[in-house]
Order: C-alpha cells, then structure tokens, then sequence
C-alpha cells in the first residue's frame, strides 16, 4: 500500500473537511489508494465524518431534477403563494422524499399542477398520478378523465387503489375519483416546506 507523505495532510484536510470530499475522491485526486487515505487519517487522528453526515453532502451534491423559475411578475408571485397554500392544505407534508397533492377538484389539482410546472419547473417525465376510486365507477374513463385534465400521458399513473365499500347508486362526492399528484424528490419537498414556513411567518 502507497503511503501519503506528511506534506500532503494540509490537503487532505482541505478536501475533506472544507471541500467535503469524500475518502474516495481524495484517493483518486492524489493517485493513491483509498486504503491510503483511511490509514493516513487514521495515523494523524484526523476526525473522519459519522455516516448520516456522509449521506447529507451526497444529498446535498445531487443534481437537481427541477429548476425552479424566477419570479418576473405580480401573476406569478401570485400563482407560487396559492401553489404554496395549496400544500399546505392538501398535501401530505409528513412525508420525507416525495411532493404528493390529493385532490378530486379539477381546478385545484390544475392550478397545483401549473404551480408545479411554472414556479418549481419540475420535469413532467417524473410526474406522477395515483387514482383513489370506488368499484362501481368506470376506472379507464377515471384515468382518461384525469389524464386529460393534468396533461400527464396515462403511462405515468401508477396502479389505481379501487375501493369496494360503496353504496350501490351513488358515486357522491367524487365523480372522478380523487387523484394524488406525485413527484418524488426530496429537495423540492424541503423547498415547498420551507415556503410554508416563511409565508406562515410572514402573515
């Protein structure tokens, strides 16, 4: 195994406590074994990170899989508040990972959708729809319905929950079902929380 000579412990140090490096990386950026690197630190009681501490900078060091748009007007100042409060009441903010809005109302599922494209700039080929329906409804024109309301091609809904506890006759407050809008990534979750947060600070 390669040692590391003693005059290159100021940059090792750099590259992992400042740059947040990890063992690997400096391994490779000084052409040494990752074995090296561990017996080096080990060898001078350098600190190495605690593993929840590793997993935050490889979250933090994740391409973002949406660009969220500049605010260029009152209208969509305006559209990022009511996406905003609209999550604040209908989403499912308990979660850790993933954006989820359930709705049955057609204007509110649109209006959260268009906040999702036109304020977060989510990528639609990560949407997501979950149908929430009873058994005595037309399950495919339930997708189709909403398939056409959302914009989201019937390939990215995943398996419907069909419930089987109905009063024959009646469909009640759902024509359509109710749909999840779902979009799995964590920081834009953390996004839209910290949104909750600063507009319930604000007012």
């Amino acid at each position: 195994m390669a040692t590391i000579d003693k005059s290159r412990i100021k940059k090792i140090k750099k590259l992992y406590y400042i740059d947040k490096l990890s063992m690997q990386d400096i391994a490779d950026d000084l052409g040494v074994s990752i074995n090296a690197v561990v017996y080096c630190m080990r060898k001078n009681a350098l600190t190495r990170r605690k593993s929840n501490e590793s997993n935050s900078i490889k979250f933090d060091k994740q391409a973002l899989s949406f660009s969220l748009k500049k605010i260029k007007n009152n209208k969509l100042e305006m559209l990022k508040v009511i996406g905003v409060m609209l999550y604040w009441g209908e989403g499912y903010k308990a979660g850790k990972h993933t954006v989820d809005f359930a709705n049955s109302d057609e204007g509110m599922v649109k209006l959260f959708l268009n906040f999702l494209r036109n304020i977060c700039g989510v990528d639609e080929k990560r949407l997501r729809v979950y149908l929430y329906c009873y058994s005595n409804q037309n399950i495919p024109k339930c997708v189709d319905f909403w398939s056409r309301i959302t914009k989201i091609n019937k390939k990215q809904f995943t398996r419907p929950y069909i419930r089987k506890d109905y009063k024959e006759g009646r469909i009640g407050k759902m024509p359509h079902g109710m749909v999840h809008i779902r979009y799995s990534d964590k920081k834009l979750l953390e996004i839209i929380k910290n949104w909750i947060e600063e507009y319930k600070m604000k007012f």
